[in-house]
């Protein structure tokens, strides 16, 4: 049996329903002789008599019956999916599956979640919490829809990088350490000091190591760990400096708890998204971006 035409369907759909070709018509919005010639037509498509004419009567036949009642359950089904579609394109409803680092997901993100939540309230907002390198790596399996993550990237197959902002990144230290009492240090100034960094799986100590072997620097790595809230906690009591993103230790300082010096030497670092490639990315993912462009514009 030849693939059937979905106007075909509907029309013996209506016929039955309808009771007859010129009830069906004015159901359908069409002249009576298309809905009968499409009845025809199907008939030829499936072999079979479906709807029998005697005289200004019209009624279905079994396999008429049979096919109208499957034709009205296809004719819904592609009516939710064009509904479906309709809500994607106004990203109205669905899913986003977004992943991020730690440390944008405490102190980058919150307001653009709050103002895409507010925004497209039908999306459903997944939340995949790992370093960056782990996350383009997902992003390239199709696990997520997007990913913010900091820029470069030790690898990135698979995927659309595109950078959206600076990165600054600082050196922090007690406010008693002699680093504090500096506006500007080198990198070999920092590296001189025991230090407590992110452990190797994260984009940020790969960035860092290269800067180092790139100065011929050796590090002293007092502590290796995966949280940076773990970090901060551990250079104000004492245990060594680091170098972490501004703004994740913005509330710190504020407070007095810590003290941070600007760093020269180390290069720079972009906060980023990584997009499934090859596209096109979800109209969800796109919306999302968007808003994050607006926001770190600000």
């Amino acid at each position: 049996m030849e693939e059937l035409r979905v106007d075909r369907l509907r029309a013996l759909a209506a016929v039955a329903r309808e009771g007859g070709f010129s009830r069906a018509a004015r159901a359908l919005g069409r002249t009576q002789s298309s809905v009968s010639q499409a009845v025809a037509l199907l008939e030829e498509d499936v072999g079979e008599l479906l709807v029998v004419r005697d005289g200004r009567r019209t009624h279905v036949t079994d396999a008429g019956r049979v096919l109208a009642e499957h034709a009205e359950r296809v004719l819904a089904t592609l009516g939710e999916a064009r509904s479906a579609l309709a809500a994607l394109r106004d990203v109205a409803t669905g899913t986003l599956a977004l992943g991020t680092s730690d440390t944008f997901a405490v102190h980058l993100l919150p307001p653009v979640l709050a103002a895409f939540r507010a925004r497209h309230p039908g999306v459903e907002l997944r939340l995949d919490n790992r370093p960056s390198p782990v996350i383009a790596a997902r992003v390239a399996e199709r696990a997520l829809d997007v990913g913010v993550v900091s820029l470069p990237l030790p690898t990135a197959a698979r995927v659309e990088v595109r950078a959206i902002a600076p990165l600054r990144e600082v050196a922090i230290a007690p406010p008693g350490h002699p680093l504090a009492r500096r506006r500007r240090v080198d990198l070999a100034q920092v590296a001189a000091h025991p230090l407590v960094l992110l452990d190797r799986s994260t984009a940020a100590r790969a960035f860092l190591d290269g800067a180092l072997a790139t100065r011929r620097l050796t590090a002293r790595v007092a502590m290796e760990m995966n949280s940076l809230e773990v970090i901060k906690r551990l250079v104000a009591l004492g245990f060594g400096v680091s170098i972490v993103p501004e703004v994740a230790v913005r509330g710190e300082l504020a407070r007095g708890e810590l003290a941070a010096v600007q760093v020269t030497g180390l290069g720079s670092r972009q906060v980023g998204v990584v997009l499934p490639s090859p596209g096109p990315a979800s109209r969800a993912a796109r919306a999302f971006v968007s808003l994050l462009e607006a926001a770190l514009r600000d």
